[in-house]
């Protein structure tokens, strides 16, 4: 039978992708609020021109390097340019047809693509110029994320009974439902290497680094919150049982381990460096 568009499901998916673009801006007023104030507009400005570069290269080759199918090969989606302009019909191919619009599926998937280099930016604060960094997120973008991407959420076009272009570790069976090793693991392993490359900040435990302003970190903090919904639920990629599951464990989880910080800070307010002058 025929898979046909369903609004419900186009609906979810479409305010899930503004959800998880909002994560940006609020990692951006997040890590602002925890650098010094000399530091706070190059630190949320580096968010910023993310969400800008990847945007342009995502349209222009990125989605097809990383959910394409030209090139049959686990390991890059296809070489060619996106071509999403003669996408505007079609419904989204990944290891089956959805019915959703392959355009929705690549704005959820490009927020994605925003927010990963977007959280490589606090492992270096206080430790780069701000056109280093566009240049870093182009080259890391192109290189690492669109193959990666490929690598775990391509499951391939299918066409007819046969799936053409599925992604390496998708294709070994590992199940990333919502970003844990395209995004998070990912983003981490280069935020280490950057940090070790670059080294410490200039005057570390000699000068006072305390944040410059906590309510800016808790409203990046909620603004995060909010946005995970999205981001977690709006992987089932339908608005569905799945997608509810995800929801509650998104809300119950998070606040659990708020609470588990809150204790930690009762119990040891050594714990953290919030109250720390270094």
């Amino acid at each position: 039978m025929d898979v046909v568009l369903n609004s419900g499901d186009t609906a979810w998916v479409l305010a899930s992708s503004a959800l998880v673009l909002l994560m940006t801006p609020g990692l951006a007023f997040f890590y602002g609020g925890m650098v010094r104030t000399k530091s706070v507009l190059n630190m949320m400005m580096m968010s910023f021109v993310t969400i800008g570069i990847v945007s342009t290269l995502w349209v222009i080759f990125g989605y097809n390097w990383a959910f394409g199918s030209s090139a049959d090969s686990p390991w890059i989606g296809g070489w060619g340019l996106s071509g999403l302009g003669s996408a505007v019909e079609s419904l989204a191919n990944n290891g089956g047809v959805y019915p959703i619009p392959t355009l929705v599926f690549s704005s959820f998937q490009l927020m994605f693509a925003i927010i990963t280099p977007a959280l490589i930016s606090g492992a270096i604060a206080d430790r780069t110029k701000f056109t280093a960094w566009a240049l870093f997120v182009t080259a890391w973008v192109t290189i690492v994320y669109f193959p990666v991407a490929h690598w775990v959420f391509d499951f391939g076009d299918k066409v007819g009974e046969k799936l053409i272009g599925v992604g390496y570790l998708a294709g070994k069976g590992v199940l990333d439902f919502a970003g844990g090793t395209a995004v998070h693991i990912n983003a981490g392993a280069a935020g280490l290497a950057l940090a070790l490359v670059l080294g410490k900040r200039h005057g570390w435990r000699r000068d006072p680094m305390r944040p410059h302003s906590l309510p800016l970190v808790l409203l990046g903090s909620g603004l995060l919150w909010f946005g995970w919904f999205g981001f977690n639920a709006g992987s089932a990629l339908g608005a569905n049982g799945i997608a509810g599951l995800a929801l509650i464990n998104t809300q119950v989880a998070t606040g659990a381990a708020l609470i588990g910080w809150l204790l930690v800070e009762k119990i040891d307010r050594k714990s953290t460096r919030l109250n720390s002058s270094h």
